[in-house]
Formats: C-alpha cells, sequence, structure tokens
C-alpha cells in the first residue's frame, strides 16, 4: 500500500481511519488505486492537528483530495467535544462549513475547502471585513438543536476556576485572577438584558477560522469548538479583538491594540 506521509504518527494511519479512507475512495469513479494516498501535515492549527490526504485521478492535476482532524488532548477543558461534533454534523447537514465524510476515534474526516485562510491582516482590509459581516449575520441566525441558553458568563467563570487550580498563588496575584470573579459579575450584570440580541455565534472569530474563496469572493467559518447561543453584540466585539492578535509571530500573546478598528 503505497501511504506517503508528512509528520503523521509513526508515518502510519491508524486501522480504523485507513478503512474509512479506503472506502470513501473507492466511491470515487476517478480515483485509480484507494490505497495510492499522499498524506501531508498542514500547519497553523492552534487546537488540532490537521492533515491533507490526496490521491491521484483519471483528470490530470486534479486529485480527490479530502482532510483529516485529529483532536487536540486537553481540550476539554475549554470545550465540551460531543457539542462540538453535534455542532459541525449540524453545520455540514444544512451547507455551512466543510461537509462531515466520516468520524474515527481520534478525529473525522472533512471536505477539504479550496479556498486559502485569512492572514492577521486580512481581517483589517475593508472588502474582506464587509464578506466577513455578511456571513456572521447568516451564522447568527441559524436556528441550531439543543440549549439556546447564554453560555458567556459561566464559560468564563469555569475557564477562571481551571486557571486558578492551575496557577501558582504568585501567578494568581500577578495576574490579579482574585478580581476577574467580581468583574465579570459586574459585567454580567451590566450587559444582559431584554435589549440583548441572542443568536448562535461563533466565539472564536480568529483569522485562522475563516477562510476565503478569491475568485468568487465568498467566506466560509470553519472550527466550531466554541460555538453556542450568545449576545451577538459579543461576537461582533470578539472578533474586533482579534484584529489586534497575530498568532504567527515570536510573542503571539501580546495584542496590538493600535490595530483595533475605529470608527
Amino acid at each position: 500500500m503505497a501511504v506517503k506521509t508528512n509528520g503523521f504518527v509513526e508515518g502510519s494511519l491508524p486501522d480504523e481511519l485507513m478503512n474509512l479512507l479506503l472506502n470513501l475512495a473507492s466511491e470515487w469513479g476517478d480515483v485509480f488505486d484507494s490505497s495510492n494516498l499522499k498524506v501531508i501535515h498542514l500547519s497553523g492549527a492552534m487546537t488540532n492537528e490537521i492533515y491533507q490526504i490526496s490521491w491521484p485521478t483519471k483528470t490530470e492535476n486534479l486529485p480527490r483530495t479530502v482532510l483529516i482532524r485529529i483532536y487536540g488532548e486537553g481540550v476539554e477543558l475549554f470545550f465540551d467535544r460531543d457539542e462540538e461534533i453535534l455542532t459541525f454534523k449540524c453545520m455540514s447537514t444544512h451547507g455551512h462549513g466543510p461537509k462531515l465524510l466520516g468520524q474515527f476515534k481520534e478525529g473525522r474526516v472533512e471536505e477539504f475547502i479550496h479556498a486559502r485562510t485569512l492572514s492577521a491582516s486580512d481581517l483589517r482590509d475593508p472588502e474582506i471585513s464587509a464578506l466577513i459581516a455578511a456571513k456572521m449575520k447568516e451564522f447568527h441566525y441559524l436556528d441550531m438543536p439543543g440549549s439556546k441558553n447564554v453560555v458567556l458568563w459561566d464559560r468564563m467563570r469555569n475557564w477562571l476556576s481551571e486557571a486558578k487550580s492551575l496557577c501558582s498563588l504568585e501567578h494568581v496575584k500577578e495576574f490579579h485572577l482574585d478580581k476577574l470573579g467580581t468583574e465579570i459579575d459586574s459585567l454580567e450584570k451590566a450587559l444582559s438584558g431584554h435589549h440583548q440580541q441572542i443568536g448562535f455565534c461563533h466565539n472564536d472569530l480568529q483569522y485562522g477560522n475563516i477562510m476565503i474563496d478569491d475568485k468568487a469572493k465568498s467566506i466560509t467559518l470553519i472550527d466550531y469548538e466554541y460555538a453556542s447561543y450568545n449576545p451577538i453584540a459579543y461576537d461582533l466585539a470578539n472578533h474586533f479583538c482579534e484584529m489586534a492578535a497575530n498568532y504567527h509571530t515570536e510573542k503571539p500573546h501580546i495584542l496590538d491594540y493600535s490595530k483595533y478598528p475605529g470608527q
């Protein structure tokens, strides 16, 4: 079996995943040999390991391609993986984001989106920003199954609790973690109310989670780990804050608020 790998664990594919890929490829009539596949590791993902799988086809220079997502370890501290999978399935069923092609124990197989991931500077491009705004509005009006309760405040409290349990007393004091609980309470009291428009929010609209087809001028939002019902204003504010970030620098945690959008 010809498997060309680029960084996959021990240069091999788990049997469950391999069987899934072989079954997928065998359903495509234009693939020469379903066992002749190439594996390429894709850099840039912050939570998961991402791989591109491709097969040569009878059409020259047009391989069949899918994406493999290997779930990251320890991320359950930040979100519920089962809920994320349900969200992805629902998004896939309704034509939003990549299609779900299969699942295995360590991850899933997705449709490969032929578009480029945005860069940090792209977020501040007025034309691209307008496309993102239109896609966000569409996203916010989705009617998703499950609870429609706001999760923002409880999620922040849970993360704060985890941070306190992991940090030393010195770091708790240095980062003022002992004061954040009161601040969260104050913000919830000030910002909650009937005036808030609640919708289905992505909650992580940094540039790495937004893809663009430059020719079609179309936007695709990906990676729904943190997606939930929240105040729409929060999703917008969080996206604006991401304009101050660049995660591909030596100090990705340092934000440059001179890049925050003005009026």
